[in-house]
């Protein structure tokens, strides 16, 4: 069995942080975010609108986290061995880009909904850790923090406008329970800015390519990976067991609004889900920027810590009937600052834990895995516990779930 060979980390050379590749990244994510929010936004209307339960989209959510979360380990290294990157991501992003928006636009159940996640998921798991890589790549390592924000602003600010776009849509074509169609119309609508985010990475990043290693084998790559990364990851996935996707937290805002606002809690559970996406690209890169100057691990542990008490507020929203608009509005800028928080630096304390560039494409693919499995256990949960038990169980499990996150990653140096 061949080990890795080491590659000790260099820093790009000098220039702005500012580069080609981090606003070309950002422009991609972007335009792919605009896409998959703008779907991922008004789903829990056009299910509720199919009749279909909570606990299916928990499953259809969790089953793609965990189909992403296999494709990221391997496609990571399995470009340590190419010594490339730049194609699988842009294929990635033109699956992802198409998949969701064309199922979702023919659905008439819950097969199409599942097969357009399931597709878009597998493309976002060949992207998501390879750009993230080609990110790394690009910057000096004191300027991680700083890039990896301004990245992620940039990728939430197309979540902000994405929702937006289809509150907008659908007030204006007055969907209601008997109609699908102005939800299709959105979904066929995403495939512009989708296809768009495959040809903006194409034609903006450029990839540092490294000599091929064919040598290399999964189990070397992973054994080579620092031990203090290793304990990071057992962290990252107890909290991740607790994040449960954002697309059942609108599900839950519609859910407690449809009483007073009746059809109009679509549209409305859409702007809540832009109002967070806002949130979270405002925090992004002062956050980033703040890590680069005071370290990144006490930083995501407060945002852990402020994720599992936001949890433990919807409980208590949900627990007392007291989750109106207000309410969830206050709630939705906490979930906002701590999703900022935690994709602002997990992948910036990535590069950080992991120096050595040939094995770098496999810390970010098992960072994502990691990440997916505990999508996969977190959404399926909590939809369970929505349905059988009601919405307060299924927030104290996510709560539970994040704080031992925190706990952990505390303790590691």
């Amino acid at each position: 069995m061949s080990a890795p060979s080491p590659a000790a980390e260099k820093a790009p050379l000098p220039g702005a942080w500012l580069n080609r590749n981090v606003i070309g990244t950002a422009i991609t994510s972007f335009l792919a975010d605009l896409s998959y929010e703008t779907v991922r936004a008004i789903l829990p209307g056009f299910m509720a609108a199919l009749m279909l339960p909570a606990v299916a989209l928990g499953f259809i959510e969790g089953l793609a986290d965990g189909v992403a979360s296999v494709v990221k380990l391997v496609v990571g290294w399995w470009s340590d061995r190419l010594g490339r990157r730049k194609s699988i991501v842009t294929a990635g992003y033109a699956l992802s880009g198409g998949a969701m928006g064309l199922c979702f636009a023919l659905a008439g159940g819950m097969p199409m909904i599942l097969l357009g996640r399931v597709a878009a998921w597998f493309g976002k798991g060949l992207r998501g850790p390879l750009r993230d890589a080609i990110l790394a790549e690009s910057i000096a390592p004191e300027d991680r923090g700083k890039a990896f924000g301004f990245h992620r602003a940039g990728d939430t600010i197309g979540a902000v406008v994405g929702p937006l776009v289809a509150a907008g849509l659908l007030f204006l074509l007055q969907p209601n329970s008997e109609s699908l169609a102005p939800f299709r119309t959105v979904f066929w609508l995403t495939l512009i800015p989708g296809f768009g985010s495959a040809l903006a990475f194409g034609l903006l990043v450029r990839e540092k390519r490294r000599a091929a290693n064919p040598k290399i084998k999964l189990w070397a790559s992973l054994q080579a990976l620092p031990t203090s990364f290793r304990r990071w990851l057992v962290g990252i996935g107890l909290f991740g067991a607790g994040d449960f996707s954002p697309t059942l937290l609108t599900l839950a805002a519609v859910v407690a609004l449809t009483p007073s606002w009746g059809a109009d809690a679509a549209w409305l559970g859409a702007l809540l889900y832009a109002f967070r996406n806002v949130v979270q690209a405002v925090a992004s890169y002062p956050i980033g920027h703040l890590s680069d100057r005071i370290g990144r691990r006490i930083l995501l542990v407060g945002g852990y810590m402020l994720g599992a008490a936001t949890m433990v507020a919807f409980a208590v929203a949900f627990e007392y009937e007291a989750a109106t608009l207000p309410v969830l509005g206050v709630l939705f800028v906490f979930a906002g600052v701590f999703l900022a928080i935690e994709e602002a630096l997990e992948g910036a304390m990535t590069a950080d834990l992991v120096p050595d560039m040939a094995v770098r494409g496999t810390a970010y693919g098992i960072m994502g895995m990691v990440n997916g499995l505990g999508d996969l256990v977190s959404s399926v949960a909590v939809g369970l516990l929505w349905d059988q038990v009601g919405f307060p169980a299924g927030f104290a499990f996510s709560a539970v779930l994040m704080f031992l996150g925190a706990s952990v990653l505390f303790r590691v140096r």
